[in-house]
C-alpha cells in the first residue's frame, strides 16, 4: 500500500459534497440507475457548475467513470478502485492499531 496515494484518494473523496455524490452514483453504468449532472445538482440543491467541478476531481482520481449517451453524460462509481481505497485504508488502520499512540 502506497502511504501517499491512499491520502491523495481520501482527500479528493473527503469533501462532503463528493460524498454525497458518491453514495447517489450506481456502482455499474446500467440505463434504470444513471445520474447526470443536472439530476445530481438537482438532488444535492447545488449548481451544475459545482458538481461538474466535484465530478471531475473524482473522474481525475479515476474513481467515477462517465459515458456520454446522446447529450448527456452519466457517471457511476468504478467498484473496482473503490475496493481498492476502501481495502488500503483497512490496511492503514491495521497499521495504526499496531503501533502505539503517541503522546
Amino acid at each position: 500500500m502506497e502511504v501517499d496515494t491512499l491520502a491523495r484518494q481520501l482527500w479528493t473523496i473527503g469533501d462532503a459534497n463528493r460524498l454525497r455524490i458518491l453514495a447517489m452514483l450506481p456502482t455499474a453504468p446500467d440505463c434504470q440507475h444513471r445520474a447526470n449532472v443536472s439530476q445530481l445538482a438537482e438532488a444535492l440543491g447545488l449548481s451544475q457548475p459545482t458538481v461538474s467541478n466535484h465530478l471531475a476531481r473524482l473522474r481525475t482520481l479515476g474513481i467515477v467513470q462517465h459515458s456520454r449517451i446522446c447529450r448527456d453524460v452519466y457517471y457511476w462509481i468504478d467498484p473496482k478502485l473503490a475496493g481498492e481505497i476502501v481495502e488500503n485504508l483497512r490496511s492503514a488502520l491495521k497499521i495504526c492499531e499496531k503501533t502505539p499512540a503517541q503522546n
